[in-house]
């Protein structure tokens, strides 16, 4: 036990995670310790660390690193210096560098920026939203100055933070016991879900204590996956494994896997069709898991599934998210709504268009556009701290369709967007996780075209693949984006929302239904 207490603490040390390097400086701060935020801005050639990577300093200590010990102590020196001086720093260390007598071993090069006594306010909320598992950006201002939103984006450089990896493990025995101590040894919050109490006392022994009992069918707990964490089945019994992974393909997992040889693997799947599961949600199962095939001990088993799920985090910023538009149509009239503008009417506490306008920062597509009316005033401000790019319809009397065209024309020459996600400005109660799974579900190649089902109907969000972009452009009067995909010869399919959460306010007793959700 001290062995593997030692062996945890040396790791949690090492300050790899941008979030735990923030969470440092924070601590710091609040103990009103003078401090320094190092970011590496651009590597060339074998860097050991990536642009974005983070490093803390005061003047007793550091967290954090940004090579492999080459140059950490001259950085840590100068950002000590910088700390007295409070002036900000631009560095490069290996070619080209003015320090000579500190070469790069790989022949490659780091630029640093050292950004003396950073605002906590702006560590703050940067450290809150990588807790709250919402990715996070870290914007350097022309004058070495931290940010967590960018106002001159020409003046700017973003980096794009993740939280943290996260492993949820459904199991009992040995394999699941061995990658939760090799995820927890690695710095991943790690939640174990057994089915027996030796097991469940075993783990507590390893110093494991995320743990639930798992024990019917009928009483499955709640799941909390985000697109940063992995789910993995480490057992065989047909009763909870079937409901186990209809309940993780449902979500927005980045990785899901089940223990099992392919002849195991293809019965599953036979039993998930059983049970109303889709193709499209079977092929994201891992199946049989590990990059080494054919393994029969705990820990190469847990080897083998951990290097797999960490390869496939990998690509996470590859996902459609990064290569998606995000579009928000608020250029409507609100004739229905008897008392004034619905999008600036009170919805706990703020408009109903925070609240929709709000969701675009739990995630970083690639554009994200919202699109009004000369005839509305008030949302602009509301979208612009919100993060988003508004653009003006003056045809908004036309109808959404009008609206849709407006954004398109601005998209249709960006060959990087991929796809759109449309979004309305009065639909409020949209969680963040619904998002979520309708970019999981893109991650599928053969979706073209993704629409959320409430109540009955079909709505937004919608999500469009650049095969439908024309037909998006094509809509007329206020058809809206939905016969683009009742009329779609590609494969679509449709994500369920509860009718509180999918509600869209166009009356005032819509918002007293939307306030029941709010306070449920």
């Amino acid at each position: 036990m001290v062995i593997y207490s030692d062996f945890m603490a040396a790791l949690l040390t090492t300050g790899e995670h941008p979030f735990h390097v923030l969470q440092r400086l924070r601590d710091w701060q609040d103990a009103d310790s003078a401090c320094a935020l190092v970011v590496i801005t651009h590597t060339e050639g074998g860097a050991v660390r990536a642009p974005g990577a983070l490093l803390a300093v005061n003047q007793d200590t550091s967290f954090g690193y940004i090579s492999g010990g080459c140059i950490d102590a001259d950085v840590i020196l100068r950002a000590r210096q910088a700390i007295e001086s409070n002036e900000p720093k631009s560095l490069r260390y290996g070619a080209g560098s003015p320090f000579v007598d500190l070469p790069l071993p790989c022949g490659g090069a780091i630029e640093i920026e050292i950004c003396p006594k950073p605002d906590p306010a702006v560590i703050r909320q940067l450290s809150e939203a990588l807790a709250d598992r919402q990715r996070a950006s870290l914007h350097l201002t022309s004058n070495s100055r931290i940010a967590a939103q960018s106002r001159s984006p020409s003046d700017e450089r973003r980096f794009d933070y993740q939280p943290p990896l996260r492993l949820r493990i459904a199991g009992r025995g040995a394999d699941a016991l061995a990658l939760a101590t090799m995820s927890h040894a690695a710095g991943y919050e790690t939640q174990l879900q057994l089915l027996d109490a030796d097991d469940i006392e075993d783990a507590r022994r390893l110093g494991l204590s995320n743990i639930q009992q798992l024990s019917s069918v009928a009483d499955l707990p709640e799941i909390e996956d985000d697109p940063w964490t992995a789910f993995v089945l480490l057992f065989h019994d047909r009763d909870l494994e079937t409901p186990l992974l209809k309940q993780a393909v449902s979500g927005p997992a980045f990785y899901i896997g089940a223990v099992g040889s392919r002849h195991t693997h293809a019965k599953r799947c036979d039993a998930l069709r059983a049970a109303g599961v889709t193709d499209p949600q079977i092929e994201r199962i891992h199946g049989p898991i590990g990059l080494v095939p054919s393994l029969r001990d705990a820990s190469s088993i847990a080897l083998s599934t951990l290097a797999e799920i960490i390869d496939t985090a990998k690509h996470i910023p590859l996902r459609p998210e990064s290569r998606t538009a995000f579009i928000l149509l608020a250029a409507g009239a609100s004739r229905r709504f008897e008392a004034g503008d619905k999008l600036l009417a009170e919805l706990d506490g703020q408009p109903v268009l925070a609240h929709s306008a709000a969701l675009r920062q739990s995630f970083n597509p690639g554009e994200a556009i919202a699109v009004t009316s000369p005839t509305n005033s008030g949302r602009e401000d509301i979208l612009t701290r919100t993060g988003w790019e508004t653009i003006t319809n003056p045809n908004s009397a036309d109808g959404q369709a009008s609206s849709i065209a407006t954004a398109m024309n601005v998209l249709q020459s960006r060959d990087e967007i991929d796809q759109v996600v449309i979004m309305l400005g009065d639909m409020p109660n949209v969680p963040q996780n619904h998002l979520s799974e309708i970019l999981a579900q893109a991650a599928n190649p053969s979706i073209q075209a993704i629409m959320t089902e409430s109540g009955g109907a079909l709505c937004p969000p919608a999500l469009f693949k650049r095969g439908l972009f024309d037909e998006l452009m094509a809509l007329s009067g206020d058809l809206g984006a939905k016969s683009v995909f009742l009329n779609s010869d590609s494969d679509t399919t449709t994500i369920p929302l509860s009718n509180l959460e999918g509600i869209d306010i166009d009356s005032v007793d819509d918002l007293s239904r939307a306030k029941e959700f709010e306070h449920a």
